[in-house]
């Protein structure tokens, strides 16, 4: 059976005893403190165990997406090196809820095993609980009887606590189980040491499939058990596993559950599986990889640096690092496989093909970030361990661990990895040294040199009064001087003041401050600690006299009209992109705005347009600026207001509404949207994975933008000679499509010409029309020619190289006739191309490969022809 066949005859055949067929939770737990992903099949059914949900059916049956990379269930080190253990994977489930127990669990479960998947009785084995004293819970004697129907004594095997009694965590719903164990090593292997000595010692071939979990208790958190509702039935088969013996291999990775990923990484990077046991161990790597990866994506889940998606970034970072040290990857590779995934297991899993672009492009975006972190770090990694080894050492100091760490950005555990690939310790006690005396060190390059505060009269708090008014009198109530970077300023606080420092993501104002003797600019305005900070470069001559505030108002209007357009983008991308849309940081100045804002792909010109349109529409509208400077938090979320996620608030908020536009916001605005006077978007794109960067100008600054376009419409007319633009190039395009179609035409002429002469003069060889040859020929033409051929001849053998601007490429193409003799074009050009060290495929009938070394094309030509007469022979 084909992998989709098995797991769709798991489904058929639970779904015949009465279950219902139920989707797999994502694998993204979410609302549960104790996960942080799925890693069993009853997670999402817990809720049932406990009696804490109403059951919906009585059984029901599943395949269900599982991760395994943290916490009590971590198999991440495993992958790859052996031949069962997966980070993602699917589990095989069939539950009872208070419904059947013990008896029907094992009685189909010994059906499916043996009637429908054919598998032979006499190498499995059975493990049933020989109880535990401590938890008070005896001997499994009811599991051991029914196995006893199926299985001769000596089969069925006592297993303890850690092997025969299941538990999803340190607290929750748990119980014993019984393990179905399967023996796939040769007959002589078997005939020197039974299969019940080697169940549960990690062999590789005699292997756990399926457990068979009877949940009767919940543990709780000061570890003793209670029982349960009900008595429930969780079971969980191991997919990847179950195909391995279904399809007779030794390996899970030598599955159609893996094998074509492993085959399009084997294409992409030039080198064969099973060549080289290190590229092995990374194509089974990154096959693995991807798939948890590309499922996490699909649940929701994006790589960063916190907590779960901590976890998937380092799941990614370890597929990429294996693809670059042994598979010669140093462009973005694992986003290139995610395709055939998709096409492989899109039809089960629908959100994978849902969300391809997107997984796509968080990946690729991933490992382009992190290839530059590696070609630098893994350089200067491998001249330390080499140094290492030349002193006679067998440590890396700590102090060079940290140097990779904090220079280069290489991950510590990255390092610890390969160092221990090569026999070498780090130092992790003088690396956490390091870490700490650089943080100590930040800390004194991030202070400056900031004198006392000298104070003039005692003040707690400015007043802000700069939301109805730019100019205020004011009396300095403290200032201080601050050194750094060479230069030296002063820190001024007023007892009130006009000027908004820098906060929210709005600058602060610039102006200056005044009286009768002197005038002074204030070249930034800051917020620390509540109080509204004004930076000048020289002290007032006397600090105690009154001044009038005054701030610059064409840079306050500016500022405030751009401000203004934030909260307007932000509703009109809510509406045009939909209510996923969250701002995730802005930055507006006088001259532009910046909006960053949660989506996961790139925002089409239609939508920018359809953005722009709404935006324009609501400064239209002028809606007047309505702000409430004193709400309760309550009052603002029953107006529906717009609150920034991780944002504190207080008890009161500033609530500002234009129109729909309603946003908790503390910056300052425009009295009215049609002050803005016009809004464009310049440019859009991605900042990180999932987040995109919207950087747009107002009023003046739009002007400018369009003037700058029409000065470029009007070049291009002036360069074209015509006015009318579009109808010209038009013209040059239908043009260059009218000389195409000729020279294509001459081209398919050609190809004509050309196959009729050798149809006249290719030789005949064992009994097959034979052309092997060099041609200087584009590859297009070569596969035009193949096909013509292919058509005529249907004893067919053509094996042409081609070699342009240095790389060599392999054609193969059969005819009908030589095809039914057995010959597969695909297999054959994968062997022949490892002569010019490349790789490809193909159909049985047609093939093409690449190659690295041009030299030896010729030699993989003959090859090719080699291979396909002895397959005719």
């Amino acid at each position: 059976m084909e992998s989709n066949e098995i797991r769709q005859a798991f489904l058929d055949f639970f779904r015949s005893k009465g279950h219902e067929i139920v989707p797999s939770a994502p694998m993204v737990v979410k609302g549960d403190p104790t996960l942080m992903f799925t890693n069993a099949g009853m997670n999402q059914f817990k809720d049932i165990f406990l009696g804490n949900a109403p059951r919906k059916y009585p059984r029901a049956a599943d395949t269900q997406k599982c991760l395994r990379v943290s916490g009590k269930h971590n198999d991440l080190e495993e992958v790859g090196h052996d031949t069962y253990h997966h980070t993602m994977f699917e589990m095989l489930g069939n539950w009872s809820y208070g419904d059947y127990f013990k008896r029907e669990a094992i009685e189909w479960a010994w059906e499916l095993l043996t009637e429908v998947y054919k598998l032979p009785a006499e190498r499995m084995y059975a493990t049933v609980f020989e109880g535990s004293e401590e938890d008070g819970v005896p001997f499994d004697s009811e599991a051991y009887d029914v196995w006893a129907r199926f299985l001769p004594a000596d089969h069925i095997i006592r297993g303890n606590k850690h092997d025969n009694f299941w538990e999803m965590g340190e607290t929750g719903p748990c119980g014993p189980c019984s393990e179905i164990h399967f023996d796939l090593r040769d007959e002589a292997e078997i005939a020197a040491r039974p299969g019940r000595e080697m169940v549960n010692t990690g062999h590789p071939q005699v292997i756990e499939i399926w457990n068979l979990v009877f949940m009767q208790f919940n543990r709780k958190a000061n570890g003793t058990l209670e029982p349960l509702p009900a008595k429930n039935v969780d079971t969980g088969m191991g997919f990847e596993r179950l195909c391995m013996i279904m399809q007779g291999k030794k390996s899970n990775y030598d599955t159609d559950v893996f094998q074509p990923t492993i085959g399009r990484l084997a294409a992409l990077s030039g080198k064969s599986y099973g060549a080289d046991a290190k590229c092995d161990v990374a194509m089974r790597v990154v096959a693995d990889h991807l798939r948890a990866i590309a499922f996490s994506i699909a649940d929701g889940q994006l790589p960063s640096n916190v907590k779960a998606g901590y976890v998937i970034r380092r799941i990614l970072r370890r597929a990429v690092r294996y693809g670059y040290t042994y598979l010669g990857f140093t462009e973005p590779f694992i986003c290139k496989l995610v395709a055939g995934l998709v096409a492989q297991m899109g039809d089960q899993f629908p959100e994978l093909r849902a969300q391809q672009t997107l997984i796509e492009r968080v990946i690729e975006e991933e490992e382009s970030s992190f290839l530059r972190t590696l070609a630098t770090g893994i350089t200067l990694l491998d001249g330390v361990i080499a140094e290492v080894k030349k002193q006679g050492g067998s440590k890396i100091s700590g102090h060079d661990a940290f140097v990779l760490y904090d220079t280069y950005g290489f991950p510590i555990d990255l390092t610890e990895l390969i160092a221990r690939e090569q026999d070498v310790e780090v130092d992790l006690s003088a690396f956490e040294t390091e870490l700490q005396a650089q943080k100590e060190r930040s800390r004194n390059a991030a202070a400056v040199a900031t004198d006392d505060w000298q104070e003039l009269f005692p003040l707690a708090q400015s007043e802000f009064v700069g939301y109805d008014t730019l100019t205020a009198p004011v009396r300095i109530a403290r200032y201080r001087r601050v050194s750094a970077k060479n230069r030296t300023t002063y820190q001024l606080v007023f007892d009130r003041t006009p000027f908004y420092g820098n906060s929210g993501g709005q600058i602060g104002d610039v102006g200056f401050i005044e009286n009768a003797d002197e005038k002074i600019d204030v070249v930034a305005t800051d917020k620390e600690n509540g109080l509204i900070i004004h930076i000048v470069d020289k002290l007032p001559e006397n600090p105690a006299a009154d001044f009038t505030a005054v701030v610059d108002p064409a840079k306050r209007q500016a500022a405030a009209n751009n401000h203004t357009a934030t909260h307007l983008l932000d509703a009109a991308l809510r509406k045009v992109l939909g209510t996923h849309v969250e701002q995730k940081g802005s930055f507006v100045t006088p001259d532009y705005l910046r909006f960053d804002f949660s989506h996961f792909r790139k925002v089409t010109p239609a939508e920018l347009r359809e953005v722009e349109r709404l935006v324009n529409r609501e400064i239209r509208a002028n809606h007047p600026l309505v702000e409430r400077r004193d709400a309760t938090l309550a009052e603002a979320q029953a107006e529906g207001a717009i609150m920034l996620f991780g944002e504190k608030y207080g008890d009161r908020v500033r609530m500002v509404r234009f129109g729909d536009s309603v946003e908790l916001c503390g910056g300052t605005h425009t009295c009215a949207t049609g002050t803005i006077g016009f809004f464009k978007i310049v440019s859009e794109s991605a900042v990180s994975a999932g987040v995109r960067r919207i950087e747009a100008v107002t009023g003046e600054g739009a002007e400018k933008v369009l003037y700058a376009a029409e000065d470029t419409l009007q070049n291009v007319a002036e360069f074209l000679n015509n006015t009318q633009v579009v109808q010209a190039i038009k013209k040059i395009v239908e043009s260059n499509d009218a000389l195409s179609k000729e020279v294509e035409a001459m081209r398919q002429e050609q190809v004509r010409e050309w196959a009729d002469r050798l149809i006249k003069s290719l030789p005949e060889q064992n009994g097959v029309i034979l052309m092997a040859k060099q041609s200087e020929r584009m590859p297009a033409f070569i596969k035009d020619l193949a096909y013509n051929l292919r058509a005529r001849v249907h004893n067919l053998v053509m094996v042409v190289g081609t070699c342009q601007e240095g790389k060599p490429s392999l054609t193969i193409m059969l005819g009908d006739d030589v095809v039914a003799k057995g010959v597969n074009a695909g297999k054959v050009i994968r062997e022949a191309a490892r002569e010019m060290n490349g790789g490809g495929g193909g159909q049985p009938f047609f093939a093409t490969a690449g190659g690295k070394n041009p030299d030896k094309l010729q030699a993989a030509i003959d090859k090719a022809v080699e291979l396909i007469m002895d397959e005719l022979k």
